[in-house]
């Protein structure tokens, strides 16, 4: 038989216990700050005895480590699902603006549509596109190399204050490490027009997305243009908000005609009747302008909004335009 007295059992707890167990407030602490597992929040605090600043250590390099881990594992997967991302930091001229342009679309992919709808994965491909639009440089309507937006510190327009250390390739990675799936930027294209001092030409973006989940800003497919304005008489009609209002009416209606058809190029040579050219399609409009051919529509609208372009061309025209739709051959992205 075994005995013991009280004084000696209480010792042998005292000597015996280990790192007192992560406290609910201290996880949820924890994952407010970094959106881990609880799990992951308690093993990180168990590891740091229970301290936030340490735990939050731990955590950083256990991303790095099983984010380069699970990259690995699951680099050869398929990543046909995810989200189009635009971001646009000038939209051209309007009545308190200048008429510089600024925006960027990406594409970025997941395994499944679960992580494609995942908040972290639009968080992700908003500042994706943020870190285009804000990177790219004076080059017109171009794709972006993924090499230098990879190794691009990462900017988000959420938080002004990002980790100084991430860049678009380590974020990625450390998204891989909290979902599980294969993650992958797949093509990015910028437009970057300077404010000029030619008061006569204008430029506007056009930007729509289909299938939006948490923003307007993201969908399944995505359409970025830019719309062209000559006329003598551009300041007095972009001092006019009633003007701008239409204009952007009409912009939107032109972003959602591109992703509504099968929308290939902006014109045809050949076929007055190939409907993959926008020109040639029947504008989905409100009004007198619905269903004529959009070319014909964007003379009209001119027309009836005093646009006249000296030279002789067209006051307002559709100059360029990218259409993406998510998991789509490359071969298949539409042109300007």
């Amino acid at each position: 038989m075994w005995a013991r007295s009280s004084s000696a059992f209480s010792a042998l707890r005292r000597y015996s216990t280990g790192p007192e167990k992560p406290s609910l407030k201290l996880v949820a602490e924890l994952r407010k700050l970094t959106e881990v597992s609880i799990v992951k929040a308690r093993e990180a605090l168990s590891a740091s005895n229970n301290d936030i600043k340490s735990a939050l250590d731990w955590l950083k390099a256990d991303l790095v480590t099983s984010g380069a881990q699970k990259a690995a594992k699951v680099q050869d997967r398929h990543a046909g699902e995810g989200l189009v991302s635009v971001a646009t930091l000038a939209a051209g001229n309007g009545p308190r603006a200048g008429n510089g342009v600024r925006a960027a679309m990406i594409e970025l992919n997941c395994e499944t549509d679960f992580v494609g709808r995942n908040e972290l994965f639009g968080k992700l491909a908003a500042d994706i596109a943020h870190t285009a639009a804000f990177m790219t440089d004076p080059a017109d309507f171009h794709p972006y190399p993924l090499d230098v937006l990879n190794g691009t510190p990462l900017l988000s327009a959420a938080n002004p204050n990002p980790d100084p250390s991430a860049t678009v390739a380590t974020a990625i990675r450390d998204l891989i490490a909290k979902v599980g799936e294969k993650v992958a930027l797949r093509r990015a294209v910028t437009v970057f027009h300077e404010p000029t001092q030619n008061k006569e030409l204008g430029r506007r973006l056009l930007a729509y997305l289909h299938g939006s989940v948490h923003s307007p800003n993201q969908g399944r497919i995505g359409t970025l243009g830019l719309l062209g304005l000559s006329s003598p008489r551009l300041p007095q009609l972009f001092a006019s908000q009633t003007f701008h209002d239409d204009l952007e009416r009409l912009e939107r209606s032109l972003a959602r005609q591109i992703a509504g058809f099968d929308t290939r190029s902006i014109r045809s040579l050949t076929d007055a009747h190939d409907e993959t050219a926008l020109y040639q399609q029947p504008f989905m409009f409100p009004g007198e302008l619905s269903g004529q051919p959009v070319g014909e529509a964007l003379a009209a609208w001119a027309r009836a909004h005093d646009l006249v372009n000296p030279s002789g061309g067209d006051a307002l025209e559709v100059s360029q335009f990218a259409k993406w739709t998510v998991g789509e051959p490359l071969e298949q992205e539409s042109r300007s």
